[in-house]
């Protein structure tokens, strides 16, 4: 049996404090760019946490070199040296441990009112949860997780191999949930890889892009698997979540959308990328008028691009640490019912938990079923 912890003290204020603040306005933030083509509104030099548009709450992109890991999936005692064990976001030897102590990650911290979207690129993701779900993902994987009245979970970043580095990248998107579907049951569904579309597109000089279609319609493709209370699961609503890699000097179009629309790109790797006629430098976010086609042309070494777009919710936001709600009542309420309930407890040994070293990807679900991956 463990002991339950304080959700001011360890659990909620260590666990969550990389999401501080994820609602500060992209209006008060990002930099005119009236130079620009009308398609451009607006650009910022990216930070750790990027700035998002409504409907979306928070995005992080993740980029981890882990060493080889020791018996317990950690990185070996002499990598914990110098570092605020329990608190530590600054890259050291080239890795963070976040809020982990042994296995780098994020132990069991509470969430209401949401929806996390975990795009792991690289590396695998231990997830476990107080409704007793629990699974591991990675390399290409995409877990969607709506947390509706309250459920809490870790997701903790085991290092599986033993005889070589462990890399992890990953992208930790918030989307937000709408008033009449705040208090709907927790649920989380896996986007698999081998299910998830790559989308190859070539240019008059042959040069490749290959489009991962996360979410969303993009030209005549569709891919549609978001949870049922999730915002994006009515087409209406135009959610759109792309992965890009644009080789060196590929050109590609990206088709236009409706007039509300918010529409936001992320260039997160390569040295240039062009739009229309304008050059945007490297890690920066991109705003981009919605109804408008636009030409992208990758510069040296290629470029890599996340797109996040869709229609807005338009409701009032009023967030405090894990909890996204519509008004400080709801938010005091949210603290409430935690203390009471647990949101169900936590029904695992430990709370950074782990699967076994062996352990291929799985989820299981709180209904007991069951999804098992060979590799």
């Amino acid at each position: 049996m463990i002991n339950r912890r304080d959700f001011f003290g360890n659990l909620g204020t260590a666990a969550l404090a990389l999401m501080i603040n994820p609602l500060k306005k992209l209006n008060q933030t990002l930099l005119n760019s009236n130079s620009m083509t009308p398609a451009i509104l607006k650009t910022e030099p990216l930070g750790f946490q990027w700035p998002t548009l409504d409907p979306f709450l928070f995005c992080v992109h993740h980029e981890d070199y882990f060493p080889a890991g020791n018996e317990n999936m950690g990185p070996n005692e002499n990598y914990l040296k110098g570092r605020h064990i329990g608190d530590d976001f600054i890259i050291k030897d080239g890795f963070r441990m976040y809020h982990g102590k042994t296995v780098p990650g994020f132990p069991g911290h509470p969430h209401r009112g949401f929806e996390t979207i975990t795009i792991v690129r690289k590396g695998v993701v231990d997830h476990a949860d107080s409704l007793g779900a629990s699974g591991r993902y990675g390399n290409g994987d995409v877990q969607w997780m709506t947390a509706g009245k309250g459920v809490q979970h870790s997701e903790m970043f085991p290092l599986i191999h033993k005889d070589k580095d462990n890399t992890m990248e990953l992208f930790q998107i918030w989307l937000n949930l709408p008033k009449k579907n705040k208090m709907v049951e927790p649920h989380f569904k896996m986007l698999w890889r081998e299910k998830i579309p790559q989308l190859k597109f070539k240019d008059a000089a042959n040069n490749e892009t290959l489009v991962e279609l996360i979410f969303g319609k993009l030209n005549s493709n569709t891919f549609y698997e978001a949870p049922p209370d999730s915002w994006a699961s009515d087409p209406a609503n135009e959610l759109m979540i792309l992965n890009i890699k644009m080789n060196e000097g590929a050109e590609w179009q990206l088709e236009g959308a409706s007039k509300d629309v918010n529409r936001m790109l992320y260039f997160y790797e390569g040295e240039s990328l062009t739009i229309l006629e304008d050059k945007i430098n490297s890690y920066c976010s991109i705003q981009l008028n919605p109804t408008q086609k636009v030409n992208l042309k990758a510069g040296k070494g290629g470029a890599s691009i996340l797109v996040l777009q869709g229609k807005p919710i338009n409701e009032q936001v009023m967030q405090y640490g894990p909890f996204v709600m519509n008004t400080k009542e709801e938010i005091n309420q949210a603290f409430e019912d935690y203390h009471k309930t647990q949101f169900g407890g936590w029904p695992w040994s430990r709370y950074d938990q782990v699967h076994d070293r062996t352990k291929n990807r799985f989820a299981k679900h709180a209904d007991g079923t069951i999804e098992e991956k060979q590799s």
